[in-house]
């Protein structure tokens, strides 16, 4: 028996310089289908579990569905598709392209060919004729980015793609891209695709000044830590046996965190979540939308259960007492020039 979705309250946030409004929560569709050890690490729902999924998702007004077409080898989006089958109307579409998904030479990129056939093979695999946010996956730096920027402006023009955004760029990834568009009068990054955690605070030292200064809104990725924040894993105990942590291929290719950090923020955690009665996952992603820049946060589940809690991040807020105790709690030193320019702070204030 299926319970009903508690009341959720969920806000919408511009998404960068545009007038494009996306919920604060968005639903990633890396757990479906389970096509490789890699995925299947993250998860393996089929249509049918997809589409309950998606059914809780749109009862708390979470309209948003994150994939990718390496996500189990196009898997994700044509199961994705499926499951928003009859209701296009109600959803909103964000994928991703440019790593390889063939064999041949020109299977990877961000060039004007392969771009223009991701972007075909995607809407054929969603079933649908626009995706409303297509992102590029990561930085191509063999495809001059004036390519890369009038094939994507081509794609807008034509009606196949909405908006466009970037993925795990530097900055001055973004920052070049941005001038090019504006010299040439091409459609314009509106969003960055990124990795920001608790436990992974990189993304501030340089890319959310520039997410402000030039209005690119960040969609996070993994806000969960890559699965260490899941109130699961704690100092002294064993991983548990649904954890990805548990796949030496999963934790290689994720970023790098060290077990007494992470044992300082999960502490952290712990007491806030003593005092607001919250889940760890929930204060976590909380934390997430009190930050600078951030538009959407993309959430995961394996099943109803984990959607459900992770649903439970919004509609509340923490108080500044427990966002300060968890910001001291995962501070880090940053690497050069901003430990620097920290110290200049009159000059360099931070991002508010």
């Amino acid at each position: 028996m299926n319970r009903p979705t508690e009341t959720i309250l969920m806000e919408f946030r511009q998404l960068g310089g545009s007038g494009f409004k996306v919920p604060v929560l968005s639903f990633g569709t890396g757990t479906f289908g389970g096509g490789n050890e890699f995925f299947k690490a993250w998860g393996d729902s089929d249509v049918k579990e997809a589409t309950r999924l998606v059914d809780v998702c749109l009862e708390a007004d979470l309209t948003m569905f994150d994939s990718a077409d390496i996500y189990s080898s196009g898997m994700a989006e044509e199961i994705l598709g499926q499951a928003i089958k009859g209701r296009r109307d109600r959803v909103l579409l964000s994928t991703k392209g440019t790593f390889r998904v063939g064999p041949g030479a020109n299977d990877v990129g961000s060039s004007r060919f392969h771009l223009i056939r991701a972007v075909e093979a995607s809407l054929r695999r969603l079933g649908t004729d626009a995706i409303d946010l297509y992102q590029l996956h990561g930085f191509d730096a063999v495809t001059p980015i004036e390519e890369t920027l009038h094939a994507l402006d081509d794609l807008v023009r034509a009606g196949k793609i909405r908006y466009i955004g970037c993925s795990n760029f530097s900055g001055w990834h973004v920052m070049k891209s941005l001038a090019i568009s504006e010299k040439y009068g091409l459609a314009r990054y509106v969003a960055h695709q990124a990795y920001y955690s608790l436990v992974g605070r990189d993304y501030e030292w340089e890319l959310m000044p520039l997410a402000l200064d030039q209005k690119v809104s960040a969609v996070v990725w993994s806000p969960l830590g890559w699965g260490r924040l899941t109130g699961k894993v704690r100092r002294g105990q064993p991983l548990p046996e649904t954890s990805r942590l548990r796949s030496k291929q999963v934790t290689d290719i994720g970023p790098p965190v060290s077990e007494e950090y992470l044992y300082r923020a999960v502490d952290a955690l712990d007491e806030v979540a003593r005092e607001t009665g919250k889940t760890v996952p929930q204060i976590a992603l909380n934390w997430l939308l009190r930050r600078p820049s951030v538009a959407t946060v993309i959430i995961g589940a394996r099943n109803e259960q984990q959607l459900r809690q992770n649903l439970g991040a919004v509609g509340w807020e923490l108080t500044t007492a427990q966002v300060a105790r968890l910001d001291a709690a995962s501070a880090v030193t940053p690497a050069y020039p901003y430990w620097h320019q920290k110290g200049f702070a009159e000059r360099n204030p931070p991002p508010v």
